[in-house]
């Protein structure tokens, strides 16, 4: 195997979908459409919170900060595999490839972090109402999200890190459209029992206890919500936790599929396609799930929408 030491390598070439010009010229309006989609659906949502009053709540609040995020996160990969599919280009500069990979951790993470915090706000919510405003108050969300930002900071230079002590790569080509943290630390020559335990040390604390934290929230959820004795009771508590539980399932189910599933039978193709439903599927629907399951939200667009200049 030919070995590329780390003072050479100025660039890495990432993989296609296909080669094929009719293929390219459909991903390329496919992919930019999903694009335009979920940057203007996000827009619109945090417009939503902004323009509506009663809208300025704990939840409304990590809501667009969610939405926010989520136009940052997917804007890391897509447009630059827009630009490869019309350019005909793969190629990423080896700085470039670090910002992308720490930019995709960060904002992914901020993602886990922002749905865990929602969930501890509908845990409030719900199982303890009366003291709701004390203890969601605005200092202490802007404090969670502060730390929800360091956090996310953390994981992200602790990945880079990993990659930056690399001294030599087995090759230059990426088996994805983005510089994926796996695919990087499969390329070092590096200890790879080494990047394996860190990398699920990192995984159980940035993963599994967000995970734990909203199993957690949501069997408190459950407990009390059964203890109320009207079905209609029932169904109201439950209706303000459905798209957030539908945004978690979403989030884990596709983030499971793109780092579980490619390790049981790896394909390139696979692992690309389970990569998109992560990186712009799972963003772009978000708005969708919040929109249409909430009323004020709905009706709040349609007042916008229905503007005339």
């Amino acid at each position: 195997i030919k070995m590329y030491n780390l003072t050479h390598i100025s660039e890495f070439h990432l993989m296609g979908f296909s080669d094929d010009p009719d293929l390219q010229l459909f991903l390329f309006g496919l992919f930019l459409t999903m694009y335009l989609v979920t940057v203007l659906g996000n827009l619109l949502l945090i417009l939503a919170v902004s323009f509506n009053t009663h809208l300025h709540t704990p939840m409304y609040f990590f809501l667009s900060s969610l939405s926010f995020n989520d136009i940052c996160f997917t804007s890391t990969m897509v447009p630059k595999m827009i630009v490869d599919i019309l350019t005909h280009s793969r190629v990423i500069s080896y700085m470039g490839c670090l910002t992308q990979m720490s930019l995709f951790i960060l904002f992914g993470c901020m993602d886990d972090m922002l749905l865990t915090v929602m969930a501890y706000d509908r845990f409030v919510a719900i199982c303890h109402p009366l003291h709701y405003a004390v203890i969601v108050s605005t200092h202490r969300c802007a404090l969670l999200l502060l730390v929800s930002v360091f956090l996310s900071l953390v994981e992200s230079q602790m990945h880079n890190s990993i990659v930056l002590l690399s001294t030599c790569f087995k090759h230059t080509k990426i088996a994805n459209f983005f510089c994926e943290p796996s695919q990087l630390f499969n390329l070092s020559c590096s200890d790879p029992l080494l990047n394996t335990v860190i990398t699920y040390i990192v995984g159980v604390i940035y993963g599994f206890f967000p995970f734990l934290g909203i199993f957690f929230s949501y069997y408190k959820i459950v407990s009390s919500v059964l203890k109320i004795p009207s079905s209609g009771g029932r169904y109201k508590a439950f209706s303000t936790c459905s798209s957030h539980l539908s945004a978690v399932c979403l989030f884990y189910g596709t983030g499971l599929g793109m780092y579980l599933g490619s390790d049981v039978s790896y394909s390139p193709i696979k692992g690309m396609v389970t990569s998109v439903l992560y990186t712009v599927f799972t963003p772009m629907l978000n708005p969708f799930i919040y929109s249409l399951r909430n009323r004020d939200i709905s009706r709040t667009l349609k007042k916008i929408l229905s503007w005339r200049v």
